[in-house]
């Protein structure tokens, strides 16, 4: 805020009294046709949004430093702010300047933040924007988030001794923002990692449990909060309360759009530790961020918005329960095999739209008349809708067509009100048909006459005057006039009445325009004002069907997400996968369903896999780099979590055991925010899996040991792999990849360890990588080949190769020389190994020890310490 000034017009006045309510917001002020800002905040919008810093009026001592953005186009200003994690204050004229006396008055009508945004232009269509909450009470933890866009509003309560699960939880929600106090900021460990997440700290009374409790309880108009699961979890109705209370301060509306809460326990689900989501990258790829390449990308044939936000979820969220699982896997299943169905349906879903956010814009008042005509093409194609799903005895489609409602009688009247193609404000008229409405048509009748009239007058005029060039014109500073060019002007009648001159010309009223004038300007104004009073009216009726609309969009989105699984399994080829309570994971040419989308059809290499918690708990998979022991290792644990959402699986067959979590430690990099290493991260990665798996988790483990010295790495890993292995320990079922060849001896002395390796072909001096994993240990690891395949110079590879040779032989003196250039191949034999010790130890291999006598080994050895001292002295 600027420097106290001496004095402020009225206007000023008022932007200064709004701000100090406002200091943590940036102010966008209406004024006519713009937003501007003043002072301290139109410094700060000028840098963030590029635009041009000005000042205006004289306030005494100084003048006023202003910006300003057109409010048609603010979306994209409040997209580059909220980016940048900065909330925005929008003040508004609350009265008709018209009809004001003084200044008019003007109130902050919402407060934008990165988590409660509803505006489309801002919002990802097939991905939510969750605003979250975290309280702490009676050693618990409560998490809260809402999607205000949707009206989706959840909650879960984590105990304190599984706190770790708080922050898993927070990053598969990937909140915009979370309110928290700052005593428990403070108190969850990494959670100023979270680079993406703004978080706005509140008051603790927000959370206090009382206050939180009756805040609820009144806005949902009930008398507990039992119904909502959540009565006796005082930490989850801390943290709702919170949240609920953040929207009221920000969103000045009643929110009539959160109907319900919805309370889950995390051991509904599939625990996904963060690593793992990375690892997997089941929404977003690893290295780009991006989508496109994700196992997301491959499944996503959702044709609406509301059925991709489903589907992310249900991919972030597998379900661990076999009811749960069959029961979503019945449906995806009878619409595989469905062709007419499967496609008749999508083709109806087409024609919906996005009716949760629409929804939620008309519980917040910023829909518009579009807004509506979505919701009313939407309708129209539900009785359509359920008729086709009525041939589907599957439970799950059962139920989404008995919770698809039609609102035909809401139908009826948006069809009979609106206009197909109406504009994008709601306060110029062009939105309801005049047919509708009986006073309408008769403004509208009015209105239309008192034009064509005017067209008539103009004519009259010409002919009565005689001026050929005089013209009837309109503007809405001087309304209609009759135009008169200079050269007329003798000729002007006198019942004319000069109204404005012209440097062509005048413009003139008579008595008979000005009437007209009235009864059309009139009659336009009252059908304005008539068509905006019908639509407020039409908003109302269709709040009062909220919770039939929002069943019917959440049942939309569910059969869109189920269609995407059946389309992605009939298009990919997948499988129905059996489950089993047993722990039994059998795959029978399973692929990876991400690369072999990303290769030539046929190019893939399928594989089979045996786990189980007895005789295959672990499986060792040895093999060179790039022959594809990731993607294997990948590829069972994406085949293994497509089962629990309940899709088809890329794989020939497929029995998959239920899983309580997947863990993935696959490769590392230096945490520089934390000052990690490689190899620190690499032990804080494997420390959590062993602290959390069960004997019900599938592990992979990819290179564990690498950031280390070798026999510090393979001890290590050796280590590992005894504990998760051990029935007694974890007895998880696990897949490791390594290059310490050494573990392979595991194999023979634990049980429920087998080997495997990726197979090689040799073509002479070449390698043919068959990624195909075979039962037993490898031989060789392939690293210098590979290196070749890589590019590294052929120097380079050529000496790696002798160096090898010298390894294998323990000869580790000669490694100290030198690379040089290419020499002759006797010169280079020679140096690198020489001759007579060439000869000697080739005369000790094919000595016979049994056979030889004291005296004869005697002399050799005299012989050779002759020949090897005559060569370290040459």
């Amino acid at each position: 805020m600027a420097a106290k000034v001496t004095k402020t017009t009225p206007m000023v006045q008022q932007y200064m009294d709004i701000k100090q309510e406002y200091q943590d917001c940036l102010l966008f002020f209406r004024l006519g046709d713009f937003y501007e800002m003043f002072y301290e905040d139109a410094v700060v919008a000028s840098r963030e949004l590029e635009i041009v810093l000005t000042s205006r009026g004289d306030s005494g001592t100084e003048r006023i430093p202003m910006c300003g953005v057109p409010y048609h186009s603010v979306s994209g200003y409040l997209a580059k702010l909220l980016s940048k994690g900065y909330k925005v204050a929008i003040c508004e004229q609350v009265e008709d300047p018209k009809t004001a006396k003084g200044i008019v008055k003007r109130a902050v009508v919402r407060v934008v933040t990165p988590g409660t945004i509803i505006e489309e232009q801002l919002l990802r269509e097939k991905v939510n924007n969750y605003l979250a909450a975290i309280s702490y009470i009676d050693q618990a933890w409560g998490l809260a988030y809402v999607d205000l866009s949707t009206g989706e509003f959840k909650v879960t309560q984590i105990p304190s001794s599984q706190s770790q699960l708080l922050m898993t939880e927070l990053i598969r929600i990937k909140p915009a923002e979370l309110y928290i106090t700052e005593t428990n900021s403070a108190a969850i460990p990494g959670l100023s990692q979270l680079s993406e997440l703004v978080v706005t700290h509140g008051a603790p009374g927000d959370f206090r449990y009382e206050t939180a409790y009756a805040r609820l309880t009144e806005h949902f108009q009930i008398h507990s909060l039992r119904a909502f699961g959540c009565e006796e979890l005082p930490a989850a109705v801390s943290a709702t309360g919170g949240v609920l209370a953040y929207l009221y301060e920000t969103q000045k509306n009643s929110l009539i759009h959160l109907r319900k809460i919805v309370t889950y326990e995390t051991g509904q689900f599939m625990t996904l530790d963060p690593a793992t989501r990375r690892n997997l990258e089941l929404t977003r790829t690893f290295r780009a961020g991006d989508t496109s390449g994700s196992l997301f990308a491959i499944l996503d044939y959702t044709v609406t918005s509301m059925g991709g936000r489903t589907l992310r979820t249900w991919l972030e969220q597998p379900l661990v329960q076999l009811a749960a699982i069959t029961r979503r896997q019945a449906a995806v299943a009878v619409l595989t095999v469905n062709l007419e169905a499967r496609e008749s349906i999508r083709e109806l879903l087409k024609n919906t739209y996005d009716i949760q956010r629409i929804l939620s814009k008309l519980a917040s008042n910023s829909a518009n008349a579009r807004d509506l005509l979505g919701l009313k093409n939407t309708l129209q194609e539900l009785p359509k809708l359920k008729e086709l799903l009525k041939q589907f005895s599957v439970e799950y489609i059962k139920e989404i067509e008995q919770n698809i409602f039609s609102c035909t009688e809401l139908s009826t009247l948006l069809i009979d009100a609106l206009l197909e193609d109406p504009p994008l404000t709601i306060k110029e008229g062009g939105i309801i048909n005049p047919s509708f409405h009986p006073e309408l048509a008769h403004l509208k009748d009015a209105s239309s006459q008192g034009r064509r009239w005017v067209a008539e007058l103009e004519q009259q005029e010409r002919e009565r005057t005689g001026i050929k060039s005089l013209k009837i014109g309109f503007n809405q500073v001087f309304g209609y006039y009759i135009e008169v060019t200079n050269s007329n002007l003798n000729m002007v009648p006198a019942d004319y009445i000069r109204k404005q001159t012209l440097t062509n010309g005048e413009r003139f009223i008579n008595q008979t325009l000005k009437e007209y004038e009235d009864l059309i300007l009139n009659a336009h104004e009252k059908s304005v004002a008539l068509e905006y009073q019908i639509f407020l009216e039409i908003r109302e009726k269709i709040l009062q069907h909220i919770d039939e609309l929002q069943q019917t969009a959440t049942s939309l989105a569910e059969l869109d997400s189920i269609l995407s699984l059946a389309e992605v399994a009939v298009r990919n080829h997948y499988i129905k996968p059996e489950l089993n309570e047993n722990g039994k994971i059998v795959i029978i040419d399973g692929r990876h369903p991400v690369v072999e989308r990303m290769i030539p059809p046929g190019n893939f290499v399928p594989n089979d896999v045996l786990l189980d918690s007895n005789d295959n708990r672990t499986h060792i998979i040895t093999g060179p780099n790039m022959a594809g022991k990731s993607t294997y290792m990948r590829q069972v644990a994406l085949i293994v979590l497509l089962a629990h959402i309940g899709s088809f699986v890329p794989a020939k067959s497929a029995q998959i055991g239920l899983v309580d979590r997947i863990f993935t430690r696959v490769g590392a990099s230096d945490d520089l925010a934390t000052g990690q290493s490689t190899f620190m991260v690499e032990m804080n990665e494997v420390a959590y899996i062993l602290n959390h798996a069960t004997a019900k988790s599938l592990i992979i483990l990819d290179e564990i040991g690498r950031g280390t010295s070798t026999f510090d790495g393979m001890s290590i890993a050796w280590a590992v792999v005894e504990f998760v292995n051990h029935p007694n320990r974890i007895g998880a079922k696990t897949l490791v990849a390594t290059h310490y060849h050494e573990l392979t001896e595991l194999a023979s002395i634990l049980d429920g360890v087998k080997n495997y390796h990726v197979a090689v072909q040799r073509d002479g001096e070449e390698i043919v990588f068959i990624r195909k994993i075979m039962p037993g240990k490898t031989d060789q690891s392939y690293g210098i080949e590979v290196a070749r395949l890589a590019g590294l110079p052929t120097e380079i590879t050529n000496r790696a190769r002798e160096i090898l040779k010298m390894l294998e032989k323990h000869q580790t003196a000669d490694l100290e020389t030198p690379v040089k250039p290419p020499v002759s191949e006797t010169e280079r034999q020679l140096s690198l190994f020489p001759m007579d010790s060439e000869v000697v130890l080739e005369e000790l291999r094919k000595m016979d020890l049994v056979s030889i006598t004291p005296l004869q080994a005697l002399n050799l050895l005299y012989e050779w310490q002759q020949k090897l001292r005559g060569q370290q002295a040459s």
